[in-house]
């Protein structure tokens, strides 16, 4: 499935961003999916998932009561609304199956946060 995220931006901290995920190719509808960021330097981490139905969400403790992941199964879109953004959330934000396996990785979608 070939996924595209948007929505990044430059924000100040304590800022909102939301980013959207759409996939082309194949139906999300019975897919679990995740959010993911890769800051400067850093290996790509995962962020946040939900379950095909969307019944059930993660977050990482570094997001978590900050970010919320939701889906439309309809659109084929996955959603994660950032609120309250820190500095170190500065990165590329990608989405994907999750677990990946071997989906290939989109562009990603910056999102830069300044103090």
């Amino acid at each position: 499935v070939q996924l595209q995220a948007s929505g990044g931006g430059s924000v100040q901290a304590g800022g909102s961003l939301r980013l959207s995920c759409v996939a082309s190719g194949s139906s999300l509808k019975y897919l679990s999916m995740g959010w993911f960021r890769q800051a400067p330097g850093k290996e790509r981490e995962g962020v946040s998932c939900i379950s095909a139905s969307g019944d059930s969400t993660n977050y990482a403790d570094s997001v978590k009561d900050r970010f919320t992941i939701s889906r439309d199964n309809h659109a084929n879109t996955v959603y994660l609304q950032m609120n309250n953004l820190k500095r170190e959330d500065t990165a590329v934000y990608y989405c994907n199956t999750h677990p990946p396996y071997n989906n290939p990785w989109g562009q990603g979608t910056q999102v830069t946060v300044s103090s």
